[in-house]
């Protein structure tokens, strides 16, 4: 079964999406509302679902080839000292391949090279949906009108489409969490491949890629919209005497170089995930928080699923039926849990509560991160023919 497909949004799960639909010999086009393509992000850690949904897509090698195996790290506390270790070298040999420390900004150059240019539209942002023709979808960008066989929203957690599809549900609400975050502006070698340093309220982080340089950020408690006139000098003050490498991660970064979002979720889960020939991907479907590091690779899953369902089954509407059946459920349940996983660690703020969660990380055998991360990691990807 072969159509058209229009894909809203150029981010990760959007451009992944258009990659396997033409992987199955779909004509594709990639709306992205943004006039140029910024590559706004710091830095992601890609666990081995989402690399394992890279190699479905044909991009896997291009990507380990780009990124750093996080072999090194763990959680610790501001002074220093080790909460959990993380063992790559277990993850690699349960799962074949370790987590992939990469900038954003490299995955969706990696991305866009597997697409032919003129796939990618840029300043189009999609106003409305048309589903009165059951056989197909219209879609409204500005003055523009296509027309297809099938709508991929994959516009984000401000979904303008998941609100026109499902006007009742009531969108994603506010973590209580805010994250700053930047990467460095020459090498810095921290001793870690990656690591987490949780103190009441608050995390900060990095991820170490393969040209030297790292992605730090820092998460906090904070009511929403609080913005600083210096981000920079505001996380020295905060996070100034944390151990090292925190305070030499934020002396390697420009000041105009760091990136402040509110993180918002779909804490109320969507119905579904498709609507008549829309299918519904990435943060517009399963907006959660980043604490499990599952938002993108979840966005992976979504494309790789997406393209083999599409490519197996006889029409478009047994296609998406699978497609809701098959990623729901899992996106959900992993959404869930991450959310549980920010209440049990940055969230926490009663010193006896983090103190009991420190005690209880310390005495937890090594084994106990690995079965943590295989947990959400271990998922096999369909094959794409």
């Amino acid at each position: 079964m072969g159509g058209s497909a229009v894909v809203v949004g150029g981010g990760i799960g959007g451009l992944a999406a258009a990659i396997g639909l033409r992987m199955i010999g779909w004509e594709v086009t990639v709306a992205e509302r943004a006039p140029v393509l910024a590559d706004a992000g710091a830095g992601i850690s890609l666990h081995a679902n989402g690399i394992r949904a890279l190699d479905a897509l044909g991009v896997g090698e291009a990507v380990r080839a780009a990124a750093r195996p996080q072999y090194t790290g763990g959680t610790r506390t501001p002074g220093g000292g080790w909460l959990a270790r993380m063992d790559g070298t277990a993850l690699e040999r349960e799962l074949g391949t370790p987590i992939a420390g990469i900038p954003r900004a490299g995955l969706h150059h990696l991305l866009r090279a597997a697409l032919p240019a003129e796939c990618l539209v840029t300043g189009a942002e999609a106003t409305s949906v048309d589903r009165v023709d059951p056989g197909r979808v219209r879609i409204a960008l500005g003055d523009t009108v296509l027309e297809a066989d099938l709508l991929v929203a994959a516009d984000g957690v401000g979904s303008r489409l998941r609100a026109q599809l499902f006007p009742e549900h009531p969108g994603p609400a506010y973590s209580g969490s805010t994250v700053l975050r930047a990467v460095t502006e020459h090498p810095v070698e921290p001793a870690t491949d990656f690591e987490l340093t949780w103190g009441r309220g608050a995390e900060f982080g990095h991820i170490a890629f393969a040209d030297g340089r790292a992605e730090w950020h820092a998460v906090l408690n904070s009511p929403p919209g609080v913005r600083h006139t210096d981000a920079l000098d505001a996380m020295r003050r905060r996070f100034g005497t944390w151990h090292e490498p925190i305070p030499g991660l934020l002396d390697a970064t420009r000041p105009d170089a760091v990136l402040h979002h509110d993180i918002h979720e779909l804490v109320t889960p969507l119905p579904a995930f498709t609507s008549g020939r829309v299918a519904l991907l990435g943060d517009a479907a399963h907006a959660m928080t980043p604490n499990l590091g599952q938002g993108a690779c979840q966005a992976l899953e979504d494309a790789a699923v997406l393209a083999a369902v599409l490519a197996s089954e006889p029409t478009v509407a047994s296609a998406l039926a699978r497609y809701d059946a098959e990623r729901r459920p899992r996106s959900q349940s992993v959404a869930r849990a991450a959310r549980q996983a920010g209440r049990l660690g940055q969230q926490l703020t009663h010193p006896l509560a983090v103190a009991a969660r420190n005690a209880a990380l310390r005495l937890a055998p090594s084994r106990a991160t690995v079965r943590t991360i295989l947990r959400h990691a271990d998922w096999t990807p369909p094959v794409l023919r």
